[in-house]
């Protein structure tokens, strides 16, 4: 399957592939090949039913279309605006050395996305992770003004309550 765009990756180029419920990230080596980082479990995620050879390396080279299985992709060098891309023929030397190696492997220190942006930029980020921690903030943050809403409500009682006590005595 092509991207939606119709555009052909070239080496070097990253590859967001869009899973179920996350995106998978590869890098493209040439001739149809990706580089790509898995999970401790030997696959995509727990939510992956694609059986992909096991073994103590995760850092696998295969087949993009075969990585894609019919799931949705796109060419996403997603920090191009930002940062100066190394040049391909580094960034593919360095991942096909990486082939067959383990890396170790957190969903939010060192994930897919962080291997594919080390290889391409020389520095390891993940707008999933910087998403998933704007997000939480924000949910501490809302969390936070909640209880001090609900807080403020219960004094703002209190005092009316005694207010009224006082006048009604």
């Amino acid at each position: 399957s092509r991207p939606p765009n119709g555009d052909e990756p070239k080496p070097g180029d990253l590859i967001e592939i869009f899973r179920n419920v996350y995106e998978h990230w590869a890098v493209y080596v040439g001739d149809g090949y990706v580089v790509h980082l898995l999970g401790p479990d030997g696959n995509f995620s727990s939510f992956s039913t694609i059986n992909l050879p096991m073994g103590k390396n995760n850092i696998l080279k295969q087949k993009l279309l075969e990585v894609v299985s019919s799931d949705e992709w796109h060419i996403n060098n997603i920090l191009d605006q930002e940062k100066q891309p190394r040049p391909a023929h580094i960034i593919v030397d360095q991942a096909n050395k990486l082939v067959s190696t383990t890396r170790s492997y957190n969903v939010v220190d060192y994930n897919c996305e962080h291997f594919a942006t080390e290889l391409r930029y020389g520095d390891a980020e993940s707008q999933q992770v910087r998403l998933m921690e704007v997000e939480d903030a924000l949910k501490i943050g809302l969390g936070v003004t909640g209880v001090s809403l609900a807080l403020g409500v219960v004094i703002v009682a209190l005092l009316v309550w005694k207010t009224n006590r006082s006048t009604s005595n």
